[in-house]
């Protein structure tokens, strides 16, 4: 007990000298910890005599109270010192410009596709989706292609090793198979649009490995070749917002369809311009036709009561037209620039009310 005297006095000017918090606290431990200064002093108590030990608590506890004060005091002091400096060195410039804030924006493949749902869906369509992986049976048979047809070969299409049920699994080539699905598991009526991934081995300026499709399919008993062609002749002059725009149907050949046609709009190529719905040139855009009736009947339903017309059309394709952008393949090479030019706004929502795009 006699050298508290000159404990208190060390311990007060060791908190005085502290420079930081950290330093504050080492203080701290060394007078109240387990094994602190402070604490020793107070477990010696044990040892003295009753009078001794009534006396020397109090001046203990007096030096407690009065180091605690002081702790409390400086660590007040340094920690508004320490927030002092740290606003200083986080201090903002306002009279800098401000950062460049990346804005994200709509890839033209979902754009269009937007844009050619928002179409059909207006005209009482809905929307249906199926997996990328197909049998052989969904993706080929079922629509009548033969086995020997080249749409079947190794060298166009990716097939998938093994067999499941005796059907080959194959990456599919068109969005076709959930025509299927949907024939075997609804009751017709029927108007679906079915948008979706495809794939096939080719790959330059006009083709790529993977793509995207948008088919159709109505199925009921009194649809005939007239509403096929007044369903697409709405459609495109509403995609392209042409309302004269010359649209014909060529006799072309599909083997899940029959009659097929391809359809073309009009356009011009003077003098060096490409403009759509405008001069005496055609292009075609996607091809359609009735469905044959050997595709309903693998799908179980009654070819001699129903029938109903199909058609399916390249994403890819109407926005490069639509949109003026060249080279196919641009759109999966993940270039921002790119992106920022042909990309659309987030709220850029496509709409028979409100417009198709802004």
């Amino acid at each position: 007990m006699d050298n508290a005297d000159n404990i208190r006095v060390d311990l007060l000017r060791a908190i005085a000298a502290a420079k930081n918090t950290s330093a504050l606290e080492a203080v701290r431990i060394s007078a109240l910890g387990k094994k602190g200064l402070i604490t020793m002093l107070m477990k010696s108590l044990a040892g003295l005599e009753p009078d001794e030990r009534k006396s020397g608590g109090q001046k203990i506890n007096t030096m407690k109270t009065e180091v605690c004060l002081a702790l409390d005091e400086r660590k007040s002091v340094l920690e508004r010192d320490e927030l002092d400096a740290r606003l200083m060195a986080e201090k903002i410039d306002v009279s800098l410009p401000v950062r460049p804030r990346s804005e994200g924006s709509i890839h033209p493949i979902s754009q269009v596709i937007e844009e050619i749902t928002a179409i059909f869906c207006e005209m009482g369509f809905t929307v249906e989706e199926g997996p990328d992986i197909e049998e052989d049976w969904y993706n080929f048979t079922a629509l009548n292609i033969p086995p020997e047809h080249p749409a079947r070969q190794e060298h166009d299409t990716f097939y998938l090793p093994g067999e499941d049920k005796g059907h080959r699994k194959v990456l599919r080539t068109h969005t076709s198979p959930v025509q299927i699905h949907t024939m075997e598991d609804q009751e017709p009526p029927i108007r679906i649009i079915v948008p979706g991934r495809t794939y096939g081995c080719d790959y330059d300026a006009t083709h790529s490995p993977m793509f995207h499709q948008v088919e159709g399919l109505v199925i009921d008993e009194n649809t005939h070749m007239g509403h096929l062609k007044g369903c697409l002749i709405d459609f495109c002059r509403a995609m392209f917002q042409v309302d004269d725009l010359p649209v014909r149907f060529r006799p072309s050949y599909f083997p899940f369809t029959e009659p097929s046609a391809e359809v073309d709009i009009g356009c011009t190529r003077a003098d060096g311009e490409f403009r759509i719905g405008y001069g005496d040139d055609w292009l075609e855009i996607l091809g359609c036709g009735m469905v044959n009736p050997k595709v309903l009947e693998n799908c179980g339903i009654d070819s001699a009561t129903y029938q109903g017309f199909a058609f399916g059309m390249g994403v890819e394709r109407i926005a490069m037209l639509k949109y003026g952008i060249p080279d196919l393949r641009t759109f999966f090479e993940s270039d921002l620039r790119w992106l920022k030019h042909y990309g659309f706004s987030a709220l850029d929502v496509p709409g028979m009310v409100g417009g198709l795009n802004r």
